[in-house]
């Protein structure tokens, strides 16, 4: 049995790591086109494309089926063994909460989500990822 302040602060965790992927996700779609006009050779490597465009597929793929995603899934549980509920939450949980989730209907998610996914999906082409790696 998982000690209950263990479990918070793994949830803590999971939200930063959350946090941490929408920023990669959202983050990268800019330096990418941004870098294919200026010519930055990191841009177009293909495992950071392919891990991009798969994420954000994957991300809308959930909205299309009605599914939350898992990192907030897996949170949600370990905040609940942590035995959390009302407004005890932590200073990281607290901020980066108010960052990463949003009050809107399901339909602007999923319009959301697949518009930026048809974004990244267009950018592989846009600026075409490279096969072959340069160091």
């Amino acid at each position: 049995m998982m000690n209950s302040q263990f479990a918070g602060w793994l949830a803590d965790g999971m939200l930063a790591l959350h946090v941490g992927v929408v920023l990669f996700v959202v983050g990268l779609l800019p330096l990418v086109l941004i870098g294919g006009v200026r010519g930055w050779a990191w841009v177009r490597r293909f495992g950071l494309r392919l891990t991009h465009v798969l994420l954000m597929v994957f991300i809308a793929g959930q909205t299309w089926f009605g599914q939350l995603c898992p990192l907030t899934v897996w949170e949600q549980d370990l905040r609940r063994i942590a035995g959390e509920v009302g407004y005890r939450e932590s200073f990281i949980e607290h901020w980066l909460s108010r960052l990463l989730y949003w009050e809107a209907p399901w339909w602007a998610f999923v319009t959301a989500y697949t518009g930026f996914a048809l974004l990244v999906v267009g950018a592989w082409w846009w600026v075409r990822p490279n096969r072959t790696h340069r160091v």
